[in-house]
């Protein structure tokens, strides 16, 4: 049984890497790519997600570890 911590944080990481995959799908094809600003825009964005996925799994082990 899942508590509501872990569905919480299930549900944010899917949300996450949804929207990784919808911007990395916009970079790959070109789509919404005006010019180099704003391509290292949406690199950002990606790198910036990625890096919250991250913080979440330290989060997770923190709580755990306190437990």
């Amino acid at each position: 049984m899942l508590t509501y911590s872990d569905m919480f944080e299930r549900e944010l990481r899917k949300f996450i890497t949804t929207e990784i995959d919808r911007l990395l799908e916009n970079v790959g094809h070109g789509m919404g790519v005006a010019d180099y600003a704003q391509y290292s825009k949406l690199v950002g964005e990606i790198a910036g997600l990625r890096r919250t996925l991250e913080f979440c799994e330290e989060a997770r082990l923190f709580v755990n570890q306190q437990r």
